[in-house]
């Protein structure tokens, strides 16, 4: 698996913080991706969070929409 600063995903962290300021549950998360028509539940969202999983860029945009993660935060994420 590529990685980057040795992670396969440079936003996995902002995720899972992202998701805890919104006090979703990964079930909570889940059923929010669903709605914009990504579905991905608890396990697969576990392992995106613990970087064991990569993320597909339709994916990265759902969470995106559903998180209300800006560019900037994401610009932030690379060096």
């Amino acid at each position: 698996m590529k990685k980057y600063n040795e992670k396969p995903n440079v936003v996995a962290d902002l995720i899972r913080k992202r998701r805890k300021e919104k006090h979703y549950s990964k079930a909570d998360l889940s059923r929010k991706l669903d709605l914009v028509g990504v579905n991905l539940d608890g396990t697969e969202l576990k392992r995106i969070e613990d970087n064991t999983r990569i993320i597909k860029d339709f994916e990265l945009i759902a969470f995106i929409k559903v998180l209300d993660i800006k560019l900037e935060e994401l610009t932030n994420l690379i060096d």
